[in-house]
């Protein structure tokens, strides 16, 4: 039996429970009621969807890994992709139904009028400005070759960051990646003097070049808690198949309970397939990009940011509380209050 179902079929009193999740050594278990669902899953509807690299996809991949849909009553099929452009062009194109996509691709698509929304969180922090050695501050960075991606949480928030120290992206030569791995390794390399990145490629790069500097953990500009990742579906999918959303909305919630618990099974039952490191890398990354599924407090900020992609030339305005749907969220809240109130990072 693995640690999960364990977790999840260990039935603990109100003092143990307590006791554990007050950060003991010994990992936190699951009560069984927070696991309800029937076996039903293989007649169940298909959830398809992408993902991306970094780890605030980790809930998602736990949940595929550890098939937390079969007792919620879906199943879930990843679509994979060549690049990480080609996530944002899947889902926007509705060739798969949900994405755990960075909250700027998700506000590009928006933008050309695909009907999505936001519904639940993925992943918070993580992301880094990296220099090479000799690179020790912004104002080092004229002239010098930055990296990242395209529309992405890594191109704004470097260019908020610039923007913070009196620079802009002009200052800079922008050149855009294609894959996580790619970008590391060109910076591991020499190639490119600086980059943003997001776990675990971060702690693989400052391991990989001795004597890099960590210019922004975005604490600095956006401070703790801030946004990388959300899941997205779309419109017509949550209407036709709220309940299988809901039913995975419950399971990353399980998911990132088993993280906080027992962050080295959780982390051991990926690393490989989809995290492209070692384990002991994928471990303390982990760490720096936790799964947070409510975010709920977190509209506020994702709209702040939409005008950083005005300006950046992504979108013709800032985006509005359209974007996103709350609702299965606070459903799953309202019919699981123990499981929720058991998780260490949420919405207050």
């Amino acid at each position: 039996m693995s640690r999960l179902n364990q977790i999840l079929s260990t039935n603990l009193g109100r003092r143990g429970f307590l006791c554990r999740c007050c950060g003991w050594a010994a990992a936190a278990a699951i009560p069984s009621s927070f696991y309800m669902g029937t076996a039903q899953a293989a007649s169940g509807p298909v959830i398809k969807a992408t993902h991306g690299t970094g780890l605030c996809n980790l809930g998602l991949f736990l949940v595929k890994e550890q098939n937390l849909g079969e007792a919620e009553g879906f199943q879930l099929q990843f679509v994979n992709t060549a690049a990480i452009a080609d996530i944002t062009t899947m889902f926007g194109s509705g060739q798969v139904d949900a994405s755990m996509l960075p909250y700027t691709n998700f506000l590009a698509l928006r933008e050309r009028g695909v009907p999505v929304k936001i519904i639940a969180g993925g992943g918070v922090e993580g992301l880094m400005i990296l220099s090479q050695p000799e690179l020790k501050t912004a104002a080092d960075l004229k002239g010098k070759s930055f990296g990242t991606f395209q529309a992405d949480t890594l191109e704004v928030m470097p260019y908020d960051w610039l923007k913070k120290h009196g620079l802009s992206f002009s200052d800079v030569e922008i050149r855009y990646f294609g894959t996580a791995p790619e970008l590391a390794q060109a910076f591991v390399a020499g190639s490119i003097d600086a980059i943003c990145h997001h776990e675990p490629y971060i702690t693989q790069a400052l391991a990989g070049r001795p004597g890099a500097n960590s210019l922004s953990d975005g604490f600095d500009v956006y401070g703790p808690g801030y946004t990388d990742c959300v899941l997205a579906a779309h419109e017509g999918f949550i209407e036709e198949n709220r309940t299988a959303l809901k039913g995975l909305v419950k399971a990353l919630m399980i998911a990132q309970k088993f993280s906080e618990d027992d962050r080295e099974a959780a982390i051991k039952s990926t690393v490989g397939k989809y995290f492209k490191t070692d384990l002991a890398v994928a471990l303390d990354a982990s760490k720096k990009q936790p799964n947070v599924v409510d975010q709920r407090d977190k509209t506020g900020f994702l709209i702040e940011r939409s005008q950083s992609l005005t300006e950046l030339g992504y979108l013709r305005g800032p985006s509005n509380e359209a974007a996103f749907d709350w609702s299965l969220l606070q459903e799953v809240v309202a019919e699981n209050s123990d499981l929720h109130n058991s998780l260490q990072r949420k919405s207050a």
